[in-house]
């Protein structure tokens, strides 16, 4: 099958993770996939949720947001600080990236990532989460570099990425015309050990096999391997050297809490 964009079915759209894109922010990267654009910063504040207030325990959530002609007709803003899609993208990546964080060694301080889509065709939500890791650990590197913590809490790399089945073939990385007109779409989001962190797989009027579930989360593993390694290109070997090296690390994520992202 000859896709829209010329690419085979394997394979993913051009990336460029561009860092330190905003001069103020903690951690910022300009996350591309293809023609999706997305700006990607780290905030850290000096205090957590609630129910997270003297536990000394920290926090990662994520705000998500698009830009009214981040699509072909102009979307209104959404004023209602996240409801619907917006609320539903902005949990999957503070899932995505509190998975791999060991928020023990954080402190009582909180990461905010927030994801804001300049330009969208196609796969906003998992390239935020691909972007948002870069930004996360330059921000958790800054603390280290200022004594604020002792060591990087970055337990393992994550990002995601999507597969589907276009005209009855599976393909990756789907663009807005394939995701659009896809019988079955998959979001798929992995740790660097190839560990599954979140599938969300839909099918569009139609329904899908074990085996083609199964071949699916083999394309997007290819993927996503793809992916950690141009993480690991982009952070270079200093900060590469520092994710995981404290071995046995707190499993707590917190994840359980009502939280709002």
């Amino acid at each position: 099958m000859e896709r829209v964009d010329g690419r085979k079915p394997g394979q993913m759209r051009p990336v460029k993770i561009t860092r330190n894109f905003n001069k103020y922010a903690e951690g910022s990267v300009l996350m591309e996939v293809g023609d999706t654009r997305v700006i990607c910063t780290a905030t850290v504040e000096e205090r957590v949720p609630p129910f997270r207030q003297d536990t000394g325990m920290g926090w990662v959530t994520a705000e998500y947001g698009m830009l009214p002609r981040a699509t072909g007709v102009r979307t209104s803003r959404d004023l209602t600080r996240g409801k619907g899609r917006t609320q539903e993208i902005q949990r999957l990546i503070g899932r995505s990236l509190r998975s791999v964080v060991d928020l023990s060694a954080l402190g009582e301080r909180t990461v905010i990532l927030d994801c804001d889509v300049i330009q969208a065709d196609g796969g906003t939500r998992t390239a935020s989460i691909t972007g948002a890791f870069v930004a996360l650990v330059d921000a958790l590197a800054h603390l280290v570099g200022e004594g604020l913590i002792p060591y990087l809490p970055v337990k393992d790399f994550v990002a995601a990425t999507s597969v589907g089945r276009v005209n009855g073939e599976l393909v990756l990385d789907l663009c807005f015309a394939e995701d659009s007109s896809a019988e079955v779409d998959m979001n798929v989001v992995m740790t660097g050990e190839g560990r599954l962190v979140e599938v969300q797989g839909t099918g569009e009027e139609a329904s899908f096999t074990r085996e083609e579930l199964n071949r699916m989360l083999d394309l997007a593993a290819e993927g996503i391997r793809l992916l950690v390694d141009y993480q690991k290109e982009v952070l270079g070997p200093a900060l590469v050297s520092q994710i995981g090296s404290k071995g046995e690390m707190s499993d707590e994520t917190g994840t359980g809490h009502t939280q709002s992202g």
